[in-house]
């Protein structure tokens, strides 16, 4: 193939133009001066391509994860070095913990004062390496204009490839300077990996045999032809699905099939019948600590469960759990494999599946709490809201209402609709939300926060506003306390509290010192009003619910987890 000499023209321009030729249109982050010819290019492609300046870096990563988990391409961040590249880690963090496909680009000092502790110099491979075992896939510096990009080619390959996660680019001012007529790559496309026929007749000869199987879908690689073809594979098999912690839009909820979330918080039941499953058939998940109830619902390293293992990474495979079958595959090829299995014509587990999706139809039954019953609030935002809305939330345990009473649709339907850390990172929830409205202005997104999550990243609410996002609307959750912290304690050492009170601002004005309209509220009947107003306007809004510090989980209260520990403890 012959190509086209190319003019010689700075390096940072010929990076932006390289992001354009992956399919990059918006980009997130924090300007600084290590990277002025980077945004020099954005301006100079600013028909192609839009830089999102945000408020922190931290907020800026998150929103570029929740645009790797959106596209099920790299989001991108660019931040300066130092100071902006420790902001931007806890995004980092978020994406190599949940799997998704995403490049941080960080500004760095001359190459000519490397090593000396020149101003804000930080060794990032030492920092992000993968010998921390949680920042990045990769982590390359560039040092010569002519191969920037078959470095950025690089980045995206290695992002999505095997199991998806961040990469760490890092770019010397006097690169990005440097005069070069290098040509940009073409688009990077996963390689996929299909499962072979041996092992798709060991997994079809262990289904045949089974009497108790249970699907549990998650991880990253999916897309909406894999989980079509997952549903596809559950429906002729009769099989009861869950999903992994934070991956619920991956199986219809409504489904008849469907067995809830295995997660925080779960439904004591599916717990159980987790565990007296014999065989597990899990697709994607890392089965990581969360998941698997700290590795009590499946007993490490050696399960009580006969254990098939799906996982598109092959370092994954037996890391943890010595399963009875590993198969390394991509999503979209192991569920289109899976969904090609011959089925019986009559399945022993009919009764199993069904009672599976009873008991998590009676989990969708709330006991009523007043005068702000938060599973109402939840269900209301179901209802009310258009089909296909993106919800996201931090961490924290006022998500587990969102978690245990709204009902995604598969991500077939509308694309993704749940933005979640798996990482547990707080302040996670409105930079994402911000994101998606910004990416996706069509859907309507929603934030659900905890009033301690909330100002972690509260911030962001000028990013929304200075970019025009329209169809965006929080609900602060508001108990006046690190939630989370505060139920362990009660549970650990009844009646010590510390540190976990917080001392919050007034939410609505800080909304509307951001241009925000908001609205307090504290009885249950005036969300639905307050609701419905907000998706009338059509503009960002903040709803800022108090509640009574006692309000816990969806399961119980502080003074119920006081009251048994006090027992406990004798």
């Amino acid at each position: 193939m012959t190509t086209t000499p190319q003019a010689k023209r700075m390096a940072g321009h010929v990076l932006v133009e390289a992001l354009i030729e992956q399919g990059v249109d918006t980009v997130f982050g924090v300007p600084g001066e290590s990277y002025l010819a980077v945004l020099d290019g954005f301006h100079e492609h600013r028909e192609k391509i839009r830089f999102i300046a945000c408020r922190q870096e931290g907020g800026a990563a998150f929103m570029a994860e929740a645009q790797g988990k959106l596209s099920g391409r790299p989001g991108i961040c660019f931040v300066t070095r130092g100071p902006g590249a420790t902001n931007a880690s806890i995004g980092l963090h978020t994406a190599f913990q949940d799997s998704t496909p995403m490049i941080l680009f960080i500004g760095q000092v001359a190459s000519d004062q490397r090593d000396r502790e020149a101003f804000q110099e930080v060794d990032y491979r030492q920092m992000f390496g993968p010998g921390t075992l949680g920042f990045a896939k990769w982590v390359g510096e560039v040092h010569d204009a002519d191969r920037l990009p078959e470095y950025v080619a690089r980045a995206f390959h290695t992002a999505m490839q095997g199991r998806p996660g961040p990469v760490v680019l890092v770019l010397p001012e006097d690169m990005l300077t440097a005069l070069t007529s290098a040509q940009v790559l073409p688009l990077a496309q996963a390689a996929q990996a299909w499962p072979t026929p041996a092992a798709l007749s060991d997994l079809r000869s262990r289904l045949l045999a089974a009497e108790r199987p249970l699907v549990i879908a998650g991880g990253g690689g999916w897309t909406p032809e894999s989980c079509t073809a997952l549903q596809r594979f559950a429906e002729a098999w009769g099989l009861p699905v869950g999903c992994a912690f934070r991956f619920q839009d991956l199986f219809d909820n409504r489904h008849p099939q469907y067995a809830g979330d295995v997660g925080i918080g779960i439904n004591p039941k599916l717990a159980q019948r987790v565990k007296d499953a014999d065989l597990i058939i899990a697709i994607g998940p890392r089965l990581g600590e969360m998941t698997t109830g700290g590795y009590t619902l499946l007993q490490a390293p050696r399960p009580a469960q006969s254990l098939v293992h799906i996982h598109a990474g092959a370092e994954e495979l037996g890391r943890v759990y010595a399963a009875d079958l590993m198969i390394n595959a991509s999503m979209s090829c192991a569920a289109q494999a899976l969904a090609t299995l011959a089925a019986p014509d009559h399945c022993k587990w009919t009764d199993w599946t069904r009672a599976a999706n009873a008991d998590y139809q009676a989990n969708l039954l709330p006991q009523p709490v007043s005068p702000l019953d938060m599973a109402e609030v939840v269900k209301s935002l179901s209802r009310l809201c258009p089909e296909g809305t993106v919800f996201t939330n931090g961490a924290g345990n006022y998500s587990g209402w969102l978690h245990r009473f709204h009902q995604y649709p598969g991500l077939q339907q509308h694309g993704r609709t749940q933005l979640a850390p798996t990482s547990g990172a707080m302040g996670y929830g409105l930079p994402a939300a911000v994101a998606a409205s910004l990416l996706e202005p069509e859907r309507w997104v929603v934030n659900i926060a905890g009033d301690g999550d909330f100002l972690m990243n509260g911030q962001e609410l000028a990013t929304a506003t200075g970019y025009g996002a329209k169809k965006l609307l929080c609900v602060v959750v508001d108990n006046g306390t690190y939630g989370t912290i505060r139920m362990h304690q009660e549970r650990e050492y009844p009646g010590r509290v510390s540190g976990s009170d917080l001392f919050n601002p007034d939410f609505c004005l800080l909304a509307q010192a951001h241009g925000w309209a908001s609205q307090r509220i504290e009885m249950t009947e005036d969300f639905e009003p307050a609701l419905r107003a907000a998706l009338a306007a059509g503009t960002p809004c903040l709803l800022h619910l108090r509640l009574s510090s006692d309000v816990s989980t969806s399961r119980s209260t502080l003074s119920a987890i006081r009251e048994a520990a006090l027992k406990r403890l004798g």
